[in-house]
């Protein structure tokens, strides 16, 4: 039987890891470390998160399938970057910045969801057109852009 509040539950655990990986990762190339063991592991919560996300009954084509296309793509050139590839030349820069952009996307959502579902932040923010959706999606995205522009110039310096 399919019981949607466990699969729920489950969905979300696995995005709030990757996204609890994909911050250590990001700093970790910042400071100019590979560290290929949490790369992968993000990148499997990452690809695993996008996949249970269509698991969800839907009538129409909502944004949320637009992310997690999209992050599907992001994910296929990491993996092509990083196996087909091996890193080579520009190839880094590209599985960093498909991974990082990857792991913002996943922040994006659980931002969403947490104006959504959190009562406190709900009050705050009770639509996504109220200013203080725009005021916390803009943060978060300078916040990725300063980190993801740094942590791929890290990534870089580890080759």
């Amino acid at each position: 039987m399919f019981d949607l509040q466990t699969y729920t539950l489950i969905h979300v655990l696995i995005s709030l890891a990757a996204l609890f990986t994909g911050l250590p990762l990001l700093f970790g190339w910042k400071a100019g470390k590979a560290l290929p063991g949490l790369a992968t592991v993000t990148l499997v919560l990452l690809l695993l998160t996008s996949a249970t996300g269509f698991g969800f009954p839907f009538i129409k084509f909502l944004p949320s399938h637009a992310f997690g296309i999209l992050s599907l793509g992001l994910l296929a050139v990491t993996i092509y970057a990083r196996w087909s590839r091996q890193l080579a030349g520009a190839w880094r820069t590209a599985y960093g910045a498909t991974l990082a952009v990857a792991i913002y996307l996943d922040a994006f959502v659980t931002l969403v969801q947490a104006f959504l579902k959190i009562p406190a932040l709900h009050a705050l923010v009770p639509s996504d057109q109220s200013p203080g959706f725009a005021l916390g999606q803009g943060l978060l995205l300078i916040v990725f852009l300063a980190l993801g522009i740094a942590a791929v110039r890290g990534l870089r310096r580890a080759a």
